[in-house]
């Protein structure tokens, strides 16, 4: 892996091989780093995983880019800092891109279920109601966006789903994250990580999971794990992670993390994943 700095604009398109940048890197209540959002970039396909509260501005802040570059879309969950942007994303993409530019909606990765909670619980105030269709009806989703469904492969000891989006494949699974009282990912509420080319993890939100991680250690190349500076019921701490073997810890970077990270001792990771840095994989 070979990590150096993004040149504006990015590149949404390269030789094939496998780029993750991290437009932030933030927690949602960071205030000095914009909130935990992804680009996987490979051939000729890209993909936004998640796009948050402050993701409007990180887009062209960090990579130069904006929001009419973007296509595809996989949000991992509903809180903000997650899917805060995908209003507006949408909404340009259907009064500016599309009419300007004669772009295609956007396409989204999202199981049934997913979608009609996202849809009905998020974007439905916002989105709905700005015009008539052409069958005399409100909007809905369908409006905004073309589906890939991914495939459930199980559902134990988690939900797991596979994808692939052109040359990138994606293991969806669903982890521990929110209510704090759930006690493993069939009884959360939606949230998922996922494995992106059979060797790259990467955490999405979610509780300290030893199981979780040593599921896909050693499928992982390099691992990207949701962290917290301090004890945390819906996150999993940088105390809880140190507990790990030497060996996992040496592969992940930590991510999705707060303020005052400059003072913080992460030796024995692989480090603080950063934004506006090209993670590229042979």
């Amino acid at each position: 892996m070979k990590i150096v700095p993004l040149e504006k604009p990015l590149q949404l398109t390269n030789d094939g091989n496998l780029e993750l940048v991290f437009i932030g890197v933030g927690s949602a209540f960071s205030k000095t780093l914009y909130n935990t959002n992804l680009l996987i970039i490979k051939g000729t396909q890209h993909l936004l995983v998640d796009f948050g509260t402050t993701g409007p501005a990180a887009l062209p802040a960090v990579t130069g880019l904006d929001l009419s570059d973007i296509t595809h879309i996989l949000p991992t969950h509903s809180h903000c800092d997650h899917i805060g942007g995908i209003e507006q994303l949408a909404l340009w993409n259907r009064y500016i891109a599309m009419p300007a530019m004669g772009k295609p909606k956007l396409t989204m990765i999202i199981s049934e279920e997913y979608q009609h909670i996202l849809w009905n619980m998020s974007l439905r105030g916002g989105m709905e109601w700005n015009e008539i269709n052409e069958e005399g009806e409100s909007l809905d989703f369908n409006d905004y966006f073309e589906v890939i469904r991914p495939k459930l492969v199980h559902n134990l000891p988690r939900p797991t789903f596979d994808v692939n989006l052109g040359g990138i494949h994606i293991e969806l699974f669903g982890t521990n994250h929110i209510p704090e009282q759930a006690t493993d990912a069939r009884n959360a509420f939606i949230t998922y990580g996922m494995l992106i080319d059979n060797r790259i993890f990467f955490s999405g939100d979610t509780k300290f999971d030893r199981s979780l991680i040593e599921l896909y250690a050693e499928r992982s190349q390099v691992m990207f794990h949701d962290t917290s500076f301090m004890p945390n019921p819906v996150h999993a701490s940088l105390d809880e992670l140190r507990t790990l073997s030497p060996e996992i810890k040496d592969k992940m970077f930590l991510v999705h993390y707060g303020d005052a990270w400059q003072d913080k001792d992460v030796s024995g990771f692989a480090g603080l994943a950063k934004q506006g840095m090209h993670y590229i994989f042979d």
